[in-house]
């Protein structure tokens, strides 16, 4: 009975040292990181992961274009750059100068079209309208353009086109205030206006200026330009002849400014401007806005068009938001400007910048 007793008590206890066994291999392939289940699913979750960090992190293609390369023109690029990297998106730019070249701005338009970019940044109306001409299907986004509907480039400020919109760099009121101010402080003056009429932004202009200077005391005297190396001739030729010179935005005449500057400090004629970096160059005065704001607000369409929030044909032109009267003291010496204490109280005072 003995021997039967310790018999049965071996079984059991071998029979429990088995069960213990595969209780353990079972919890070894429940919870282990051998499991091949686990494993699988596991490595589908990290290609998933991967896959949503590369959405979040795409890349786009920006191709920004500009007639000439000039301060004002400068800063809206730069301000349209920020905006981008502001809004946290990887883009890589395709930066293209035409040189003041109408030309050559269309080479660059197709050769953006032909590369496949995400998006054109069109700086100037030259460039805008080469671009729009080289396609209907990537988004533009402009700025520095003075009218975009007389610039063919949209319909309507509220009617923007099917690839096209942007921010323009005229405030409405900025001529007829600057025609006022030069009938307030320069009465009776002759103006002299340099520009050229191959640009529809620069005819614009100078058709508003025509049309604010009517009943006014003042009257206008016109010179023409085709090219940068005109302008110092053509500045010449109003000596005798305008009491003031008005330089409008044209890329033109802006890009060769300093001939100007110098006849006008020369001959003691005051130089009225069309934006605040001419201002810096050694104007005396201008109804401007700021370029960098014009460019960063462009740039905040950009990012809408290019994450898919809005199209361009949402997004209505836009004008600069606000105006400000610079003036240049040290210019207004040069050009021999008696001082008027008035313009102690609504001006913001620019120097000229050391070059």
């Amino acid at each position: 009975m003995k021997n039967k007793w310790l018999y049965f008590l071996g079984l059991a206890i071998i029979s429990m040292l088995i069960l213990a066994a595969c209780g353990a291999g079972e919890e070894t392939n429940s919870s282990g990181s051998d499991s091949p289940a686990e494993s699988e699913e596991e490595t589908d979750q990290e290609e998933q992961s991967e896959g949503s960090d590369e959405a979040e992190t795409e890349t786009y293609t920006i191709g920004a274009t500009q007639i000439v390369e000039h301060p004002s023109l400068d800063a809206a690029y730069q301000g349209f750059k920020d905006a981008i990297a502001d809004a946290g998106l990887e883009v890589e730019y395709d930066f293209q100068s035409a040189q003041n070249d109408v030309n050559n701005g269309k080479t660059i338009a197709n050769n953006f079209v032909a590369d496949n970019v995400d998006l054109i940044f069109a700086n100037s109306t030259p460039s805008a309208q080469s671009a729009l001409s080289a396609t209907s299907d990537i988004p533009i986004i402009f700025t520095s353009v003075t009218d975009a509907v007389a610039g063919g480039l949209v319909e309507a400020m509220d009617q923007p086109g099917e690839n096209i919109t942007g921010v323009l760099d005229l405030h409405p009121d900025s001529i007829v205030n600057t025609v006022n101010f030069i009938d307030t402080y320069f009465e009776g003056a002759k103006v002299g206006l340099i520009y050229n009429s191959g640009e529809a932004n620069s005819v614009a202009q100078i058709d508003a200026v025509n049309a604010a200077i009517e009943g006014t005391s003042l009257s206008t005297v016109e010179r023409t330009v085709a090219t940068s190396a005109d302008v110092q001739t053509a500045t010449t030729t109003l000596v005798g002849e305008a009491d003031v010179i008005y330089v409008i935005t044209d890329n033109t005449v802006v890009d060769a400014l300093e001939a100007v500057i110098g006849v006008a400090n020369e001959q003691d004629i005051p130089l009225i401007v069309g934006e605040p970096n001419s201002v810096e160059k050694g104007g005396f005065a201008t109804f401007g806005i700021d370029y960098h704001t014009i460019g960063y607000r462009a740039g905040e369409m950009a990012v809408e068009v290019l994450t898919g929030q809005k199209a361009t044909s949402d997004i209505p032109v836009e004008v600069p938001p606000e105006m400000q009267l610079f003036i240049n003291k040290g210019a207004a010496e040069e050009q021999g400007i008696e001082w008027n204490a008035e313009w102690d109280e609504k001006a913001q005072f620019l120097e000229t910048a050391e070059e």
